[in-house]
């Protein structure tokens, strides 16, 4: 098998969408874990990435790959057991659209963390927005993930999200994600967490909650 390299940060849930699609097909890579919240960015970190000089990166053969979900398809269609993505051509274009829809929305998460003042109300409503959609069009009460019985693409691109929202919102004190409100998100949040692969390869919440506090208090201080 070819050289696989992943460049990557323990805190970033982009990076862990990777990790979970590597160990769920079973290949085997080396991990560079990159000093990000130090901005202790590696000389092969900016010559992969120049553009964007972030992580993830994943390399194979020699070759970057950036950007976490381009990255997850991309090890889907080079290792295509196990496939993250439906056969069917319909079915298919549906997961990318879900791909597509928590790729641009899933961001007001992060954008509430770093929101300053007493009332962040527009990132607070398009959280949401966005949990709300996924809750009444996504999943379904009869799936324990997006797709039925096995972990989908779009289920890769969600949990690099929720997992850190729960982190997130203890951290700036708003409470989005109750579960009165997204049964069905929290139902899939549990059946998902409860696989080995992913179990073992989410990083530590109290370790999470920590880092995410630190910067918090740097990004107030600097308000």
């Amino acid at each position: 098998m070819e050289e696989v390299k992943l460049h990557g940060c323990w805190v970033s849930g982009f990076s862990t969408r990777v990790v979970w699609t590597l160990k769920l097909k079973g290949i085997p890579y080396e991990y560079i874990e990159e000093d990000l919240p130090n901005n202790n960015k590696s000389p092969q970190l900016l010559k992969y990435n120049p553009v964007y000089k972030k992580v993830p990166v994943l390399v194979h053969a020699g070759k970057p790959i950036c950007e976490s979900m381009i990255i997850v398809e991309y090890i889907d269609e080079i290792w295509p057991h196990n496939s993250l993505l439906p056969a069917d051509p319909f079915e298919k274009a549906q997961a990318r659209f879900w791909v597509k829809y928590v790729e641009d929305k899933g961001l007001a998460v992060f954008t509430l963390f770093l929101s300053i003042g007493e009332k962040p109300e527009k990132a607070i409503k398009d959280s949401q927005e966005f949990l709300r959609v996924i809750e009444d069009h996504c999943l379904c009460d009869d799936k324990k993930f997006y797709a039925g019985d096995n972990i989908n693409i779009v289920d890769i691109a969600l949990g690099g999200i929720i997992h850190w929202l729960e982190v997130i919102q203890e951290v700036v004190e708003v409470k989005l994600f109750e579960y009165d409100k997204f049964p069905r998100l929290h139902s899939w949040i549990t059946h998902f967490r409860s696989v080995p692969v992913i179990n073992q390869n989410l990083p530590d919440r109290s370790k999470m909650l920590v880092f995410y506090k630190h910067v918090r208090e740097q990004i107030l201080a600097l308000s």
